[in-house]
């Protein structure tokens, strides 16, 4: 299925946003993690593609740090890819994330006031179930606002597994 852009007001359109991008990659019991191409930060279809171009016999996750705003989590199945947002408001702003939010068919309150402060995840929560990370402990992960998107993503790793490897990445 197609991925259809949602214009929305970015003064970042067409380039990189700050962030990072990486996929996380286990084969043979061992997570390595990659850098993917900055314009993921700002095509879902990117993301997408470059992720399945990376095939592996285990699984392989998409790990999206927008801005320091919010995250998005991106995992090939077959016949599609799961996805999740930590903050759904922020398609109001991002067209990666009101590109996640086409493909999960799910409509922003058409009243911007009647969304609140607080993050709205949306996606599916149990993306990440069979790798330690149950759908409830990740819903209270992404709606934990203390947190920027990079730390979330650290605890992710860490509970998936992939912390370490994460960490060196990002970190360097």
């Amino acid at each position: 299925m197609p991925v259809q852009t949602v214009e929305a007001p970015t003064e970042a359109r067409g380039s990189s946003l700050p962030g990072f991008a990486v996929a996380a990659i286990r084969e043979e019991g061992r997570w390595r993690c990659v850098r993917l191409d900055p314009d993921a930060l700002v095509d879902l279809d990117a993301a997408i593609t470059e992720l399945r171009g990376l095939r592996s016999t285990g699984a392989v996750v998409g790990l999206l740090d927008v801005d320091d705003e919010f995250f998005v989590l991106l995992r090939p199945v077959p016949g599609g890819v799961s996805l999740m947002v930590s903050d759904a408001a922020a398609a109001l702003d991002y067209d990666v994330a009101a590109d996640v939010l086409d493909l999960l068919r799910v409509e922003l309150p058409p009243d911007e006031d009647a969304l609140d402060d607080d993050p709205w995840p949306e996606g599916d929560l149990a993306i990440l179930a069979d790798l330690g990370l149950p759908p409830e402990e990740l819903n209270v992960l992404a709606g934990d606002f203390e947190l920027y998107p990079d730390e979330q993503l650290a605890v992710i790793g860490r509970r998936c597994g992939f912390g370490e490897e994460l960490a060196k990445l990002v970190g360097s």
